[in-house]
């Protein structure tokens, strides 16, 4: 099982304990990141948290919350090496696994109810990276960021 890093501004705290508990109840460990609670807090401080802890390989994958899921991927897409993706289904979260190697899971709590955000957590974890087509594709971003090195081999 991955130990998975989870973060939150205030907007996500309650879904982003949510998926903590369902990581927890699929065998994996949890580094959550924050926040402990709906005090206003600036959700690019936990994009960046556990973006730093993915590209750091202090963890495998991670997983943000906020409350549309667009700005937190916006700050944990500011690390070189992270492929964070804003998902709204569980379709678009094996699509952001299967073609984009996706290492950031992001979902807004305003906008996805608990239990599509669970399908959609457990579709991303269960999908895995096609590469072929894709893979040059990810090279091209990675190039972007400078990140070549953390490449997933094919």
């Amino acid at each position: 099982m991955a130990i998975v890093a989870v973060g939150s501004d205030h907007a996500g705290y309650v879904l982003k304990d949510h998926l903590a508990c369902e990581l927890r109840n699929l065998g994996h460990e949890v580094l959550d990141l924050g926040v402990h609670s709906t005090d206003r807090v600036d959700y690019p401080d936990y994009g960046a948290a556990v973006g730093q802890a993915v590209a750091g390989g202090e963890v495998e994958l991670g997983v943000c919350v906020c409350g549309s899921g667009i700005g937190i991927a916006i700050a944990a897409n500011k690390v070189p090496g992270v492929r964070a993706a804003t998902v709204h289904d569980a379709t678009s979260a094996r699509l952001a696994r299967q073609h984009n190697d996706a290492n950031v899971l992001c979902i807004g709590e305003r906008l996805t109810g608990p239990e599509v955000a669970t399908e959609a957590l457990r579709a991303w974890l269960g999908a895995e990276f096609e590469g072929g087509r894709h893979a040059d594709r990810i090279k091209k971003l990675s190039g972007m960021d400078g990140s070549l090195s953390q490449l997933p081999v094919d």
